[in-house]
Parts: C-alpha cells; sequence; structure tokens
C-alpha cells in the first residue's frame, strides 16, 4: 500500500470515528428543490453563524507560521495572539443572529463526519432531506450541513419530550466544515481518554 493510499484510509477512518457529545444542534425538514447547488452559495447568503469557523480555518492555516514568529521574537507572537483573541471575539458576536441554535439547549448527539442520531421531538420519514445546524462547543463552532434522515425509530431516552431517534447522513458539507468537525471528534477523543485514565489512576490510587 503507497503511502497515499495510507493516508487517504486512515482519513477515512478518522471521518466516521463517532463520539456522543453535547452540541447545539436545529434541524429542518426541506423539499429537495430547497437543497442549494453549493453550499458555498448558502453561507454567502447570510449564515454568519459559521463565521468562527472560517476564522478558525484561517487560524488553521497560518498555525505553522505563528510558530516560526514565536521561535524568532516572542512580543510579535504576543501581539499577534491578542489580535487574533479580538478578532474571535468579534466574530463570536455574529453568534447573536443565530438565534435558533443559541436559544436551544445543548443537545446529546451520536456524532461523526458522516453524520449524527439523536433524539427528535416528531416522526420524520426515512428518505426525508433535511438542513443541519450545528454549533459546536466550546469552540462555538457553526456548521451548516445537508443530509437524508437514514433511520428513524422510537427513542430509548428517558425524556418523554423526545420520543423518536433519528439517525441523519449528511450528504452536502464543505470540506472545510468536515476537516472541522474531525478536529472536534478527535479532540473529544483525547478528552474522554485522559478522562478515563484519570479516573483510573484515582481509583488505583484509592485501592
Amino acid at each position: 500500500m503507497s503511502i497515499d493510499d495510507q493516508e487517504k484510509t486512515q482519513d477515512e477512518r478518522r471521518e466516521f470515528f463517532r463520539i456522543d457529545d453535547s452540541i447545539r444542534v436545529s434541524y429542518r425538514v426541506i423539499p429537495v428543490a430547497d437543497i442549494p447547488t453549493s453550499i458555498d452559495e448558502q453561507l454567502r447568503a447570510g449564515e454568519r453563524f459559521t463565521v468562527m469557523t472560517r476564522l478558525q480555518e484561517i487560524s488553521q492555516h497560518l498555525s505553522a507560521s505563528m510558530h516560526r514568529i514565536e521561535q524568532r521574537d516572542t512580543d510579535i507572537a504576543d501581539y499577534l495572539k491578542a489580535l487574533d483573541e479580538k478578532i474571535n471575539l468579534l466574530g463570536r458576536s455574529f453568534l447573536t443572529e443565530a438565534r435558533e441554535l443559541l436559544d436551544q439547549p445543548s443537545r446529546q448527539v451520536n456524532l461523526s463526519a458522516g453524520g449524527l442520531a439523536m433524539d427528535i421531538t416528531e416522526a420524520v420519514e426515512v428518505g426525508s432531506k433535511v438542513e443541519v445546524k450545528m454549533l459546536l462547543l466550546p469552540s462555538f463552532s457553526g456548521l451548516l450541513a445537508y443530509g437524508e434522515v437514514v433511520g428513524t425509530e422510537p427513542s430509548e431516552g428517558e425524556d418523554e419530550g423526545y420520543p423518536y431517534h433519528v439517525r441523519i447522513n449528511f450528504t452536502m458539507i464543505r470540506g472545510s466544515d468536515q476537516d472541522a468537525l474531525i478536529r472536534h471528534i478527535t479532540r473529544r477523543q483525547g478528552e474522554m481518554l485522559r478522562h478515563r485514565r484519570e479516573m483510573k489512576e484515582l481509583e488505583e490510587d484509592g485501592t
């Protein structure tokens, strides 16, 4: 297997890692005609809640340059970090326009870069097309995706207000947003593993 094939296989595995997570999410069933030909067109049309994701995308792109600057001049690096923080604070101000997400409580979901599953309030038919808006925590990264309902069944959860469980596969999502989702999932997995390790060490110390 070539190096390119190995990297592709690793990317595919990361893409479909699944975690149980708490995020803010909203969805709506839409007709096929409402699905845009390009998700970039929809974002340009005013989906400002995704601005933090765009800013983080730029920061990720500049991370190598920032590391070199830190090695050469710490004062300039500190100034640029403070400027970056100011820009992030400005970016978060755009979230005030995303009331449908900000007014939502955090929801438990099973999340991957290829889709999500969650409990919902009303039944949705398999095959339905949906628009999904997500706000990842604590980064407040806003993601927009379109998907298809691939499964729905009675919920096994304890909250009677969410009697149905739905599974959605993403059919349209920006590549950079999917990368942001993969980074979020990988980071959350690392946090969970550290927590388990710490709990195990505490149990061993207590015996």
